[in-house]
């Protein structure tokens, strides 16, 4: 054989190897394609939607809160979260720096925070954006931010109904107040939505949604706003005139048992709690706080001696000389001698001598249960946090002398609310009304009936009694008086609690009373504590913020005068 056939052989045997294993690899290739389709298609598939499309959340707003009258009082609007993924940006200083100053944030805090979260995927930098500015951080184009739709809480009212509605966190959840009580009828429920994604993690497309966001639920108040403001303007003003170390109020609808305005001094912007020094601003003091009621509890003294059969409104009792021995401890009447006064002026003059005397004639026994009947001691179950029932004393011995204390509102404890409650058993004729803070609270289903706790006769004779208190003819106070209106109520002035026992000359000035007492629509409560200067009395300090806030909820109301002087038409027609 040749040389030249030899090479022919050789080539042509290298050229088929060639081929051999051309063929072979288009084999193969064909093979994994039709495996990748064929056999592992749909794990695959899986795998690519798994890198692109995303399920992402859609934010549920919370429900608004607004008063009896459809007025908003808590909305949440939309705004915007800056959040950044670390192990895009982290080595990107420059940008990190940038996005520092379009967040006013400091810089190298900023650095620090995000490098030592390079292991992450998500953080947020700057929570509740306004829309705007947070598309002008995102329109930097530093690869690695992002933002988020989430809503943040607006109060329109500030700080009139802080105390009322509470707040909510960063979260949405909420913290105090009506926010935190109804917290699970007021958020909503998270949706989910499948979106597709590059590899930056932008959204690209919107594919559908898999359950839609449901808002929360709207929470309608028994709080007429337009009272409330009142409420509040007039107590702020009393507690900054006074100086007073706080001040609460509370306005109750006699019939319905619904809470129409509640405020307290010092109050905060729910807007702007950074601020705050004093935490105990945040603390609604009328569900609360707990005070002795001083003069206040007289009235249901009073009660408990008519029930017993005892005593009528015109029973003499004898207070002379204004000094009276019970034990080894001493009542006095404030220096005074009143000498031998009817139970009606008990309660016009505030006798401590002729309240101890009808309570050592009945015991402590009527006297605690006329107190249990009408509410004192106990939560009047209004479901706003942190309120507390008082002390009501439940010695197993009785002394004389605590019997006698308790007559006149010492040695025992109460918030307004609670007050406020008590004073509408009488104003309603006898009937316990349940306390609620929601519209028709006490027409839903489930909710506890209205129930006579104190004879209709027994309160129409203490009726009389109230109304002669604030009757300047019978020798009451004018102070609390609304002109065109008929008025209720009781005066109490309480020595405060020291390091040493009661001081000397730090007081607590109150005043209950309803409106209009012949046809009652309204109780109002005030309670104005350590009031600083030379007057001190329920008469003085707390009776004016009554008629002021009485007066202009009669008018806000349109109730209708039920005392008005034919001469005094003419002036009646001119307002």
């Amino acid at each position: 054989m040749s040389d030249q056939q030899t090479l022919r052989n050789v080539g042509g045997w290298r050229l088929a190897v060639v081929w051999f294993f051309l063929a072979l690899a288009v084999v193969a290739v064909v093979w994994k394609l039709l495996s990748l389709l064929l056999v592992d298609g749909e794990f695959l598939q899986t795998q690519g939607d798994a890198r692109t499309v995303r399920t992402e959340p859609l934010v549920a707003h919370r429900g608004m809160i607004v008063d009896r009258n459809g007025e908003p009082l808590a909305i949440s609007t939309p705004v915007k979260s800056v959040w950044v993924n670390p192990r895009e940006l982290a080595s990107n200083e420059s940008g990190i720096r940038r996005l520092a100053a379009a967040l006013e944030l400091n810089a190298d805090s900023l650095v620090a925070q995000i490098q030592s979260s390079a292991e992450r995927e998500f953080l947020y930098v700057r929570r509740r954006m306004p829309p705007a500015e947070a598309d002008n951080v995102l329109a930097m184009g530093v690869p690695g931010v992002y933002a988020r739709q989430e809503y943040q809480r607006y109060y329109p009212q500030g700080e009139v109904t802080a105390h009322v509605l509470g707040f909510s966190n960063v979260d949405d959840i909420g913290q105090e107040g009506l926010e935190l009580a109804f917290d699970e009828w007021l958020k909503g429920v998270p949706g989910r939505q499948q979106v597709i994604k590059d590899r930056r993690g932008r959204i690209i497309r919107e594919l559908n949604t898999i359950q839609p966001a449901q808002p929360g639920n709207t929470l309608e108040l028994s709080i007429d706003f337009r009272i409330q403001n009142l409420a509040y303007k007039e107590l702020k003003a009393e507690y900054i005139y006074r100086q007073a170390r706080s001040a609460s109020v509370v306005v109750l609808d006699v019939k319905s048992g619904e809470v129409l305005a509640m405020a307290n001094q010092p109050s905060f912007n729910p807007h702007n709690r950074g601020s705050l020094t004093d935490f105990g601003a945040l603390r609604n003091r009328a569900v609360t706080d707990l005070f002795e009621p001083g003069s206040t509890l007289k009235p249901f003294t009073a009660i408990a001696g008519v029930e017993s059969g005892l005593y009528n409104r015109n029973t003499r009792i004898n207070t002379a000389p204004g000094r009276m021995r019970v034990g080894r401890d001493y009542v006095v009447d404030r220096g005074l001698n009143f000498g031998e006064i009817s139970l009606e002026e008990m309660l016009v003059k505030s006798s401590n001598i002729a309240s101890t005397k009808i309570a050592l004639a009945v015991g402590h026994e009527r006297l605690r249960d006329v107190l249990l009947r009408v509410g004192f001691g106990e939560s009047s179950a209004s479901g706003f946090p942190g309120e507390r029932g008082g002390v009501m004393p439940n010695h197993r011995i009785w002394h004389d002398i605590e019997l006698a204390t308790l007559s006149f509102g010492y040695g025992m404890s109460t918030s307004t609310l609670q007050m406020a409650q008590a004073y509408a058993v009488i104003a309603n004729g006898g009937v316990r009304t349940p306390v609620t803070m929601l519209r028709d609270g006490n027409s839903m289903l489930g909710a506890i009936e209205p129930q006579r706790v104190i004879d209709e006769t027994v309160i129409a004779e203490v009726h009389e009694m109230l109304k002669s208190v604030v009757d300047p003819e019978l020798g009451g106070s004018a102070t609390a008086s609304v002109p065109f209106y008929s008025i209720a109520g009781k005066t109490g002035t309480a020595r405060v609690v020291g390091p040493n026992g009661y001081e000397a000359n730090v007081h607590n000035s109150f005043f209950a009373g309803y409106i209009p007492a012949d046809d009652p629509r309204i109780v109002v409560i005030i309670a104005i504590n350590e009031p600083q200067g030379s007057q001190r009395y329920g008469s003085q300090v707390a009776a004016p913020v009554f008629a002021r806030i009485a007066s202009g909820a009669m008018r806000l109301l349109e109730v209708t005068p039920d005392r008005i002087d034919p001469a005094n038409i003419l002036t009646l027609s001119a307002r």
